[in-house]
């Protein structure tokens, strides 16, 4: 088999390779694999009153299920995510935002722009979780949900609790 004239110069060589190597570390950056893999999670609903409630939207990713704040008797506090069916990625976070949800593209990139409270990693991206409240979160200005993607600064979906 020949190779082609122009892929014998040097420049141009160098400019695949080069390529092939853009393209092999965007790969591992992104991890794409996450979009072709579910992780469920099944934990038990705590004990409490439910405070809040809302229905998930989707941004970057098709997400759907509802969150609930439950308050038990000594005061813990619990955001829970039922129903939860969205996608996995890299380095997805349970934020709570000041920010109000907007439905499209124009809530996709919100929720870094004004105060959260990170509440840790996406457990899964199916089924039912449980994530603690810190006393001193206050709801009233933190009062939406966001499933923050914080390696590319992107919403994969959120609930306004004050709905």
């Amino acid at each position: 088999m020949r190779v082609p004239a122009t892929l014998k110069k040097p420049l141009v060589r160098k400019l695949l390779i080069a390529l092939g190597i853009l393209t092999l570390l965007m790969g591992v950056v992104s991890e794409p694999w996450l979009l072709f893999m579910n992780k469920s999670v099944r934990e038990a609903s705590p004990a409490g009153e439910v405070t809040a409630h809302a229905l998930l939207i989707s941004h970057e990713h098709d997400t759907s299920g509802t969150v609930q704040v439950l308050e038990a008797p000594d005061g813990t506090r619990t955001l829970r995510l039922e129903n939860l069916s969205t996608s996995l990625g890299p380095d997805v976070r349970i934020w709570l935002s000041d920010q109000p949800v907007q439905a499209g593209i124009g809530g996709w990139f919100a929720f870094d722009d004004g105060d959260h409270l990170d509440l840790g990693p996406l457990k899964g991206d199916q089924g039912d979780q449980n994530y603690a409240i810190p006393h001193n979160a206050d709801l009233t200005k933190l009062g939406s949900v966001s499933l923050w993607c914080a390696r590319f600064h992107v919403s994969f979906g959120a609930a306004d609790l004050n709905s």
